[in-house]
Parts: structure tokens; C-alpha cells; sequence
């Protein structure tokens, strides 16, 4: 079921310690959802509600990745491609509208920024630690790896964003940080279908391929 070989076999998320942890993340992701689109209206920062964005898609990738454990490699791999489709459709919304934000005046509140994105910060570090253990995995595994480390990262850029913001006094460091975030979204979303495509096709090679 893992793989064809056996130094070639894979975490499939087949572990109650493992589902047990994707609930806890997943409580911890709907959560900061709603506070940092809340608080990313209240500041008007593109970069929260990207990073908002962010926790609504890890929320909805580790649903899917508890739904499918276990399941055939079809199904596996259906739902990873379903969730780097996922990521991608986000990364092109957030770079969409951080271009018409450039357009838009309009200073981000750099100190909600900088709080909540400390907030978001200390919750994705919790998430991490969580998940580490299973960093390596097939491309449903995967895909939740990456975007745990995706929430990390967006929330020390948001920081970063709301001391730019605060020393500059203008918007452009939090749209610049929303389009990096973008970057990601969209990086991550090519590595998810990238791995989930060629573990069809070994599976396909091999025989394997299951209904």
C-alpha cells in the first residue's frame, strides 16, 4: 500500500496519534481564521487577511487529509490535487487583490498587525511541533506538512510587514508582504500536485493502482 519497494514506502496517515494531532491543528487553524480575518478588516491589512486565508486553507487540507487516510491511492491522491488546486485558486485571489490594493490609500493599523500576527505566530509554532514528526509522507501527508511550515513563515512575514508599515508609515510593506505570501501559496500548491501526480503514475507503472 506505501509504496512498491520497501525503502520507497511512505507515511499514509494510517496512526491515531497522527489523526489525533490533525485535530487539535485543525481546532487551532478555524480559529485563528475567524481572528485574523476579523482583525485584518479592523487594521485594513492585506497581509492578515492573506494570512487569514492561509489558516482557512489548513483547516480545510487537514479535513480532507483525516477524510482520506487510509483510503486508495486514488483517493489520496484525488484529494491532494484537490488541495494543491486549492492553494493555488488562493495564491492567485491574495496577488489579485494586493494589485488592487496598490491602487487603494490606505495605511494598515501596524500595532493590531504586529499583535495578532504574534498570536498567529505562537498557534502555527504549536501546529509545527504537532506535525514535525510527520513532516514526511505521501503527497496527502505532504501537503499538510507544507502548509503548517506556509503559516509559520506568513506570520513572521506579517510581522515583519507591521514593522515596515509602523517605521514607514505607508501600505507598500504590507502588500509586499501579501504578494510574497502569494508566491507561496502558489509555490506550495505546484509541489502538492507535482508529487501527488507522479505517485499516481508509479502506482499506474506498477500496477497498483487501486479504486
Amino acid at each position: 500500500m506505501s509504496g512498491c519497494c520497501g525503502h520507497d514506502a511512505k507515511f499514509e496517515g494510517v496512526s491515531d496519534d497522527y489523526k489525533r494531532r490533525l485535530w487539535i491543528v485543525i481546532a487551532l487553524n478555524a480559529t485563528m481564521f475567524v481572528v485574523e480575518m476579523a482583525a485584518g478588516h479592523l487594521a485594513n491589512s492585506q497581509a492578515l487577511q492573506a494570512d487569514a486565508l492561509d489558516f482557512a486553507g489548513d483547516a480545510l487540507t487537514y479535513g480532507i487529509s483525516l477524510a482520506v487516510i487510509g483510503a486508495s491511492i486514488t483517493a489520496r491522491t484525488n484529494a491532494a490535487l484537490f488541495k494543491g488546486i486549492s492553494l493555488l485558486l488562493m495564491g492567485l485571489w491574495v496577488f489579485g487583490s494586493t494589485v488592487y490594493r496598490v491602487f487603494y490609500v490606505g495605511v494598515p493599523t501596524a500595532e493590531i498587525m504586529g499583535a495578532v500576527g504574534f498570536l498567529a505566530l505562537l498557534t502555527n509554532l504549536a501546529s509545527v511541533l504537532l506535525l514535525v514528526r510527520y513532516k514526511d509522507g505521501d503527497a496527502n501527508v505532504r501537503s499538510v506538512w507544507l502548509c503548517s511550515r506556509n503559516d509559520a513563515i506568513g506570520n513572521v512575514a506579517v510581522m515583519f510587514a507591521a514593522l515596515g508599515v509602523w517605521g514607514t508609515a505607508s501600505g507598500w510593506p504590507d502588500l509586499i508582504v501579501a504578494t510574497v505570501m502569494a508566491g507561496l501559496f502558489l509555490s506550495s500548491a505546484y509541489q502538492i500536485v507535482r508529487q501527488a501526480l507522479a505517485e499516481r503514475r508509479q502506482m499506474i507503472e506498477h500496477g497498483h493502482i487501486e479504486t
